[in-house]
């Protein structure tokens, strides 16, 4: 168990620096030219409401948004962006007009008020931060990724509109960008002595430690791609991440709620504030929480809605969510608040003011994700499969129309794909897909039976000239899974990559096509990569989710014919737990056998110290922090059948 046997995989708070990436890119073609000039003729772009209701309310901004550490890192720069995104410009060829424009409304940043006595800080991070005035402070809906962006916010909102202290804080839902920022804008200490109350919904703590832990590092490297987080800020690299410009890099942190939204119902006043709650589990998250404020008539929808389409399933991997359960959900809110509502607002994008614009606005969110569920379905039901379905499915004018709903982050194609994939899983029924060949072996043959690896790549380069680019990058991935040394296969694929990128609505669409260019171009990176156990994670992470991650870092040939059992008793738990290891499988129980062939005690706080790499196993025990009693060797033995992940595994080449 030394640190770098135990690290974990939590998050996708991305610290590898965009700036140390070079970017060798070509100019939109000729078909990309044609392809996005069609976006401009089909949507409805005359439209303006989007941008004055962004710009709604605002009270300030800051000439300069570039946020750093204490060690003087960048961890927020919205400057970068500012460089070549403005709302009076018009998108650049090698940009989709419909992300130009979500890019631009999103660059709309400062201090807003949303209503008397709720404000937004925006453009500090991909979500926003809300404030609510109580009587006394401010009630802190979702501090952001970061602790740094967090501080920031809050200085500048006590800057503009005079000092108050934080008395609580709202955690919205279990994802990192909706309480990374936590310690940033209040003190542990006045948590644990009630001055500042913490509040989410029911399952909170463990869906935000564990959502990422046993999956994290692969995870985290698609995290990578989805994100842009290496790619240049200028045109032709990363434009937009759909809920906002891209992810801050600074210290995610973690403070344990204080107070749980156990039903829809639950009321809560804090400092002088009434807030109505709606549980909506199974939605956008596994846990999540939408707020009425009843004095106000405002309703804050966290995540479930916001202004696009969003992910069912998203692109850097996790559990396929129901779509009809958050179809449902909004249905409720509909019921609840829908006469009453005069303003709605979230945690990410700009609000929307009045009541039957709401409503509207409401009905065509619900409709689109119940669209998608259910024709999904009904095509599922006729026999076609998620690729097939993927291309058939098109959603009617109404819901095509609304810049709401468009895909900025999820996609109506990946989107089908995924209530395929919740109901039917990976094998579409064709017995040919049931024990197909792995990509590398796949990709030989299909080169072989094209002729070899120069007919394929001059059959390639004639549909690249007339814009097949689907069906280019389908052909050269054989090509280079079958011959990784292929530079004219590579160098072809990153340019057909570009093309997909620049025409593509999606942030997420983009940011993965144009990593995937660099490195074919460039070669997979090694340094840097994603914080995937900070401080806090690791320390809110019960024992059975560590040995839950240990089982699955197993190697087989190592742990082959051996069994042992391993007692843990953790002091200031006051738990006991026992580790079986046989057939090479790890198991824990807190029925503890009598007759281990290893014991140690010792306290959460010592092995969350060693995860840290802030202690060595060795010194723990030197120490006397760790007491270990038995067959030591037999401690040493599972240590050393323990696999390590390398983040920088290879994607786009074998």
């Amino acid at each position: 168990m030394k640190p770098a046997l135990v690290a974990l995989a939590v998050g996708v708070t991305i610290l590898s620096p965009y700036r140390s990436v070079a970017a060798d890119p070509k100019p939109a073609s000729k078909t990309t030219v044609e392809i996005n000039n069609q976006v401009k003729q089909t949507l409805p772009f005359s439209d303006k409401k989007d941008f004055e209701e962004a710009q709604r309310g605002l009270i300030a901004e800051q000439d300069t948004v570039t946020i750093k550490n204490e060690q003087g890192d960048i961890v927020w720069d919205l400057e970068a962006y500012k460089q070549y995104i403005d709302v009076t410009k018009a998108a650049p060829d090698t940009v989709n007009p419909s992300l130009w424009r979500n890019a631009q409304l999103n660059m709309m940043n400062g201090l807003f008020e949303v209503t008397e006595g709720i404000y937004q800080v925006r453009g500090y991070d991909l979500s926003n931060i809300t404030f609510i005035q109580g009587d006394t402070g401010w009630i802190v809906f979702d501090p952001l990724i970061s602790q740094e962006t967090a501080k920031a916010a809050l200085d500048f909102i006590n800057e503009q509109l005079g000092e108050r202290p934080v008395v609580a804080v709202v955690y919205s839902h279990s994802h990192i960008d909706h309480f990374g920022g936590v310690r940033g804008i209040v003190d542990e200490e006045d948590v644990k002595s009630g001055k500042v109350k913490i509040i989410a919904s029911h399952g909170f703590t463990e869906h935000a430690v564990s959502e990422n832990v046993i999956a994290g590092n692969a995870m985290g490297r698609r995290a990578i791609y989805m994100y842009g987080a290496l790619l240049p800020r200028n045109q032709y690299g990363g434009v937009n991440g759909g809920l906002g410009q891209t992810t801050s890099t600074g210290l995610a942190t973690l403070i344990k709620p204080t107070d749980t939204i156990e039903k829809t119902g639950d009321e809560r006043t804090i400092d002088g504030v009434k807030m109505v709650f709606q549980y909506t589990p199974g939605t956008e998250a596994p846990t999540e929480i939408n707020t009425w404020f009843p004095d106000k008539k405002a309703l804050w929808m966290a995540e479930n809605t916001t202004n696009t389409m969003h992910n069912i399933l998203t692109l850097r991997g996790a559990q396929v969510r129901d779509a009809l359960k958050w179809a449902s959900y909004l249905q409720q809110t509909i019921e609840m608040w829908g006469d009453q509502v005069q303003v709605k607002f979230q945690s990410h994008h700009w609000p929307k003011w009045g009541n039957q614009d709401i409503v509207d606005y409401f009905k065509t969110q619900r409709d689109m994700y119940k669209y998608t569920h259910d024709q999904t379905v009904r095509l599922m039901n006729q026999g076609y499969i998620g690729s097939e379905i993927s291309e058939m499915i098109h959603f009617p004018d109404e819901i095509e129309n609304s810049w709401s709903s468009r895909g900025y982050y999820g996609t109506l194609r990946h989107n089908s794909r995924a209530v395929y994939q919740r109901y039917m899983g990976w094998y579409d029924g064709n017995p040919s897909d049931l024990n197909n060949l792995p990509p590398e072996s796949a990709a030989k043959k299909y080169v072989e039976y094209m002729g070899g690896e120069k007919a394929a790549i001059e059959k390639a380069k004639a549909d690249f000239e007339t814009g097949h680019y689907r069906w280019v990058a389908e052909v050269l991935k054989h090509v280079v899974f079958a011959n990784p040394e292929s530079q004219q296969g590579k160098q072809l694929l990153a340019d057909t990559y570009e093309q997909l990128g620049y025409q593509a609505e999606s942030g997420p669409w983009r940011s993965v096509y144009l990593q995937g260019a660099y490195e074919l171009r460039n070669g997979t990176p090694s340094a840097g990569g994603t914080n995937t156990a900070s401080p806090d994670i690791i320390k809110n992470m019960p024992p059975e989710m560590l040995f839950d991650y240990l089982a699955v870092r197993i190697l087989p040939e190592k742990a082959a014919g051996k069994a042992f059992a391993i007692n843990l008793n953790f002091t200031d738990l006051d738990e006991k737990y026992t580790l079986y290891l046989e057939h090479s499988v790890l198991n824990h129980t807190r029925k503890q056998t009598d007759d281990p062939d290893v014991s140690l005690t010792l306290t959460k706080g010592i092995l969350d110290e060693v995860q840290l790499g802030n202690v060595t196993l060795e010194k723990a025990i030197a120490d006397g922090d760790i007491d270990l009693s038995g067959d030591k060797e037999v401690f040493k033995d599972f240590v050393g059948m323990l696999d390590s992940f390398n983040f920088w595994f290879n994607i786009v080449t074998p």
